[in-house]
């Protein structure tokens, strides 16, 4: 069984490769602009706003299953069209699809979104995530959709390099103290998205950690795991901001965790504070 990860030479995707290759599957993998250790996968260069060369990729890999990792942040055309590329050829082909979606499709109206949650974005990239979302559930109703919050692993993502820049004076700044999500490790959704991958188990699922904490309080678990100074983190309130975005959306995973043998940690227990 031959998997094809797009979005492979990401924070997730990387992860998701290490995992393949631990376990012996046949992995391939594609990049954008740098791919990724080719000890691990086969890879290939794709741009998701270039269907006709997803068609090219499709057809040289001839997948069992697509898992589509990939962000692209607030780029309408390879957030929410891409994925509808992927679907279509996907479907067409008979090819099992998973769906990496995220909690930026909610507004925080409800606080706490199950998976039967309608999506509500109040920004563009929540927006792009919504779309793709509708598209993929329209085009392959066969497909996986996990939607999953802020991704933490052992010192790569995103959030930890912040919290390193703030504490050094090296960016300005501040973490949040109202904006709430329920964080998950990297590896742990990584495994989810694999039993996902591997099974025919269609429909939405979330992929969240129990454990609903501030981007600040994040911040100052990340900073004592890794000897730093918590004291130095700036604090503010995205309420009191300028800038756009949801303040408390917790994922109710709870049902998503029933149907997996992967246990989903809570950000506490996987920055050694439990």
């Amino acid at each position: 069984m031959t998997v094809l990860i797009i979005g492979g030479s990401g924070f997730l995707g990387t992860e998701l490769v290490r995992q393949a290759a631990t376990a012996g599957r046949a992995t391939v993998a594609t990049f954008n602009s740098r791919p990724g250790d080719a000890a691990r996968a086969t890879w290939h260069q794709l741009d998701l706003r270039d269907a006709s060369r997803l068609e090219v990729v499709l057809d040289a890999v001839a997948p069992s299953a697509v898992i589509n990792s990939s962000s692209g942040d607030a780029d309408w055309a390879v957030t929410a069209e891409g994925p509808l590329h992927v679907a279509v050829a996907a479907a067409r082909r008979g090819i099992r699809l998973v769906r990496v979606s995220s909690d930026a499709i909610f507004s925080g109206a409800d606080v706490h979104y199950d998976e039967t949650a309608l999506p509500d974005p109040v920004t563009p990239y929540g927006a792009a995530k919504a779309a793709a979302e509708t598209a993929v559930r329209l085009l392959h109703p066969t497909a996986a959709i996990a939607r999953t919050s802020l991704i933490i692993g052992d010192g790569g993502s995103a959030h930890e390099r912040l919290v390193h820049e703030l504490v050094a004076g090296t960016r300005d700044g501040a973490l949040f103290t109202d904006d709430i999500r329920c964080p998950v490790h990297v590896a742990d959704l990584a495994a989810a998205l694999w039993e996902f991958a591997l099974t025919d188990t269609a429909g939405v699922f979330h992929l969240a950690g129990p454990d609903a904490v501030s981007r600040h309080a994040l911040g100052e678990l990340i900073a004592r795991r890794d000897g730093l100074d918590p004291a130095l983190l700036p604090a503010g309130r995205r309420a009191d901001s300028n800038l756009p975005g949801a303040l408390d959306v917790r994922l109710d995973s709870r049902a998503t965790r029933q149907r997996l043998s992967t246990r989903l940690r809570g950000v506490r227990e996987f920055l050694g504070k439990d």
